[in-house]
């Protein structure tokens, strides 16, 4: 059984004949192994990346260590930025179903039981590494995607740097929501992606300096559905997609292009629809100057309960008024 000869494993166990047995089986199998006896010599390794080339591909961490434990070390992995996303797989003896829950809670993706079972454990093995390879792929069609947004914005002087502006006033929107953390990333990303979907409307259009003609108009309202479809490809999108597709929508149930109503609109999309239309009004376009920051507020004041939840305009209204434009 043979593998990619770049992927690295850390194997982290306090006994020797373990990890020596464990790097019999990997390396046999074609991986590039490097070990560590304690669970915070583990971390000093992801810490330096003194381990070689950088950080490893996978981490095989034994539960039962003194000092840092394996369900300490994988928490600390899981919380760190550079290293979250390295696959981890905890070894254990201990059978109890609590003692599982409580791995999948500090983040591990895997378990495996001692005695090590060598066939159990290469397939296991081998099926993290794919993972991981094809989220990687996944996210290097992300960063294509967001390059994408940006090159097409900053190609037009009138909407350079919205989508950065908007995927910051909706994070410190959502914040001021309370929404959770999750929430707050979905926004993040969908500020810089939101209008994507413009990529298919011609620039004849974007940039006519007068009213749209109804053909025109409705050209321009295919570009939720449009840029769902360019996101489509990304790793954990489903909510963003969906944010994407609805960030045109009206609260009264005027918007498009499904017509939703009130709370039917997700909160993220919400959230972006007030934030996306206050930079619209505040910078300038074609077809007229940029409005004041007042004017714009009152605008979606007096428009709130019908093209803005009123709730979510209100606390931008206050933020405006409290931070820093």
């Amino acid at each position: 059984m043979t593998t990619n000869d770049q992927d690295r494993i850390l194997i982290v166990d306090d006994n020797v004949p373990n990890v020596q047995l464990l790097e019999a089986y990997l390396a046999g199998a074609g991986y590039k192994v490097i070990s560590a006896y304690g669970g915070t010599e583990a971390l000093e390794i992801l810490d330096s990346k003194d381990s070689g080339a950088g950080l490893p591909d996978l981490v095989i961490l034994d539960v039962m260590m003194p000092g840092v434990n394996g369900y300490q070390a994988c928490r600390k992995i899981k919380a760190g930025d550079e290293t979250r996303r390295i696959p981890v797989m905890l070894l254990t003896a201990l059978q109890e179903i609590d003692d599982k829950v409580k791995g999948f809670e500090a983040g591990a993706d895997e378990f495996l039981s001692k005695p090590i079972d060598k066939m159990e454990l290469l397939i296991r093995v081998k099926s993290l590494l794919r993972t991981k390879h094809l989220n990687e792929d996944l996210e290097s069609a992300r960063d294509v995607i967001y390059s994408l947004a940006l090159a097409i914005e900053a190609s037009d002087p009138y909407t350079r740097g919205h989508s950065e502006r908007v995927s910051e006033y909706g994070v410190r929107l959502a914040k001021r929501l309370n929404l959770s953390p999750e929430q707050q990333d979905v926004i993040r990303n969908a500020g810089i992606l939101h209008d994507i979907g413009k990529i298919g409307i011609s620039e004849s259009i974007l940039q006519k300096p007068g009213p749209l003609s109804t053909k025109e108009l409705v050209v321009v309202q295919d570009h939720p559905a449009i840029g769902e479809k360019i996101v489509r490809p990304l790793r954990s999108a489903n909510l963003l997609l969906t944010v994407i597709r609805h960030h045109q929508e009206r609260f009264d149930g005027k918007g498009y292009p499904d017509h939703l109503v009130g709370s039917e609109i997700p909160v993220e999309a919400r959230v972006i629809s007030v934030v996306d239309a206050y930079d619209a009004m505040t910078s300038p376009r074609p077809y007229r100057p940029p409005m004041s920051r007042s004017q714009a507020l009152g605008t979606l004041e007096h428009e709130a309960g019908r093209q803005w939840d009123p709730a979510i305009v209100s606390e931008f209204a206050a933020m405006m008024q409290d931070g820093k434009p």
